[in-house]
């Protein structure tokens, strides 16, 4: 579902403005709809952030056939996207993650004023720090400064480097397996 959700944010807002759309997560924001928070990148405008609504509108029905193999019923109504915040990535001076021991979905971002994101779960928040974090090596010249993140899950360190959150489920999993095997040793009481 997120893929085809992704072409068509991509298809619908990003290429046609000469965009690729890198990263984008659901969050939630007090306005009815369904919110997005996006991350695009393209040769002019380099790498920009947005917030993007998503709005069911009414479409109109198309004039009805009377043969017998039209007749299957489609929804009368399309989403509509529309970009209402946006930002450059170069303008993103901190990104608080508010408490690193807390699974907290919700998020701090600091431009010329202070955005307060939250996201759908954990999950979706890590995944796009970590995308931040690697336009930002990628594309400036200054390192995205980050706080309040648990870093395991922003920068995986070791065999584990870059890939995401199965790798440290996997790395969790070994060590756990280690200590079933350790507890299964017989301990002498000599």
């Amino acid at each position: 579902m997120s893929s085809l959700l992704k072409e068509e944010l991509e298809r619908v807002l990003f290429r046609p403005e000469g965009q690729r759309l890198v990263e984008f997560i659901e969050i939630e924001e007090p306005a009815p709809g369904r919110h997005f928070f996006c991350v695009g990148v393209s040769k002019k405008l380099g790498v920009q952030l947005c917030i993007v609504g998503c709005n069911k509108t009414k479409v109109a029905k198309p004039a009805k056939t009377e043969t017998k193999s039209s007749q299957t019923k489609r929804s009368s109504f399309q989403d509509s996207y529309k970009k209402n915040e946006i930002w450059a990535l170069q303008d993103l001076s901190l990104i608080d993650g508010r408490d690193p021991d807390v699974d907290d979905p919700c998020f701090i971002l600091h431009f010329d004023k202070v955005r307060s994101v939250t996201a759908i779960n954990c999950s979706a928040k890590y995944a796009l720090v970590r995308a931040l974090v690697k336009l930002s090596d990628k594309h400036s010249k200054v390192a995205l400064n980050v706080e309040n993140m648990d870093w395991a899950y922003v920068r995986p360190t070791s065999f584990y480097s870059n890939r995401g959150d199965c790798a440290v489920l996997s790395q969790i999993c070994f060590y756990a397996f280690n200590l079933v095997c350790l507890s299964m040793c017989p301990v002498p009481l000599d």
